[in-house]
């Protein structure tokens, strides 16, 4: 397939970088510089889920679940190699790559080491959606992606917790942590990040469709609504900074520690993902997203998990909090990698998605 070249960005995506920063900065000094933000955006939460946090991931997730043409998951479902290669990048390698790194980077600091732990356990299933349009993945692969992410989410993710912090540390004579952690809670964190926004983009596809058609659904409605996306983006990004603002400007170095291997993990987890989806011959779109979805985490789950079982003042959640400083800017800094790539280097597949498909912004 010939691809056409990418269209030109709108100047509200063009400057995501910036938007994205001054979103943290925000965030960041109103946490600092008035504590007591945090403590009221913090009480507002239902079984642990932070209702602020997920009303903005909400209305995030919701354009791009719109987006997505339902009609055509059967081809994503039937492509092998995407499934089972995302399947070990994510349940396999991910936690694997992140267990070294803790051992190997903060083996001094148990507290830190445990919270890392348990951010390369907890796989995306919410942000990956944002970064994985802005690069032209392929919408579609996302959605069922996130969907098998979510339900081994709600299985694994307890077993592999007491496997990474109990077991394989004890083979290896290593120092061994337990974590409590309730089904219900994984369950209910899948149910609001992903469930509630793919239950109404596909009701809104479907309904848009059959009353109005796919030519005004995609050429008038989409348009309307694309914007949301990055302003729910933006949002939750703030709101983060803002619970967690304090707790971060106050332990820099602590903070520094964290980040070493989480950004060294960012950066391990996308390459590979890349590198499989090139060797697999994916095309651009599905390598993007398999790419994205190894190095994305749900560090909404994490944090939920370390204040639960940990404490909010522990160092378990401090390394969960760090986990979207760190990924926020380094993912963005992925999508333009990616983007590069794609304009310099056709991978070519038949299954890419369109080429000058759009971004946040635009219909489809």
């Amino acid at each position: 397939m010939t691809e056409r070249p990418p269209a030109r960005l709108p100047l509200l995506d063009r400057m995501l970088p910036v938007w994205i920063g001054l979103a943290m900065v925000v965030g960041l000094g109103v946490g600092r510089l008035i504590p007591a933000a945090g403590d009221v955006l913090g009480a507002v939460e239902v079984g642990g889920i932070s209702l602020p946090i997920a009303v903005g991931l909400l209305v995030m997730m919701y354009p791009v679940l719109a987006k997505v043409r339902y009609d055509r998951l059967g081809a994503v479902t039937g492509d092998r190699r995407l499934l089972v290669g995302s399947l070990l990048l994510n349940w396999v390698v991910g936690p694997a790559v992140m267990f070294a790194l803790a051992w190997l980077l903060v083996p001094d600091l148990p507290e830190y080491r445990t919270g890392l732990i348990v951010v390369g356990l907890a796989r995306c299933i919410a942000m990956v959606i944002i970064w994985n349009d802005l690069a032209c993945g392929d919408r579609e692969a996302a959605a069922v992606l996130v969907a098998i992410n979510s339900l081994f989410q709600v299985v694994m993710f307890a077993v592999l917790g007491w496997f990474y912090l109990s077991v394989l540390p004890g083979w290896l004579g290593l120092e061994t942590t337990d974590m409590a952690t309730s089904p219900w809670q994984i369950a209910l964190s899948v149910l609001v990040f992903l469930g509630l926004p793919l239950v109404a983009g596909f009701v809104t596809r479907r309904l848009g469709e059959r009353t109005r058609g796919r030519a005004w659904y995609e050429g008038q409605f989409l348009p309307r609504i694309g914007p949301w996306a990055l302003y729910g983006l933006l949002f939750t990004i703030v709101v983060l900074f803002v619970l967690q603002g304090e707790q971060i400007t106050s332990r820099p170095w602590d903070v520094a520690r964290i980040a070493a291997p989480l950004l060294a993990y960012f950066l391990i987890m996308w390459g590979l993902g890349y590198a499989y989806g090139v060797v697999a011959g994916l095309g651009y779109a599905r390598t993007t997203t398999v790419a994205f979805t190894a190095a994305g985490n749900n560090f909404e789950l994490a944090i939920a998990v370390a204040i639960g079982t940990w404490g909010a003042l522990s160092g378990q959640a401090l390394a969960g909090v760090v986990g979207p400083l760190i990924e926020v800017p380094v993912l963005v800094a992925l999508v333009y990698v990616s983007l590069a790539l794609r304009r310099r280097w056709s991978i070519g597949s038949s299954d890419d998605a369109p080429a000058d498909r759009a971004k946040l912004g635009e219909s489809t």
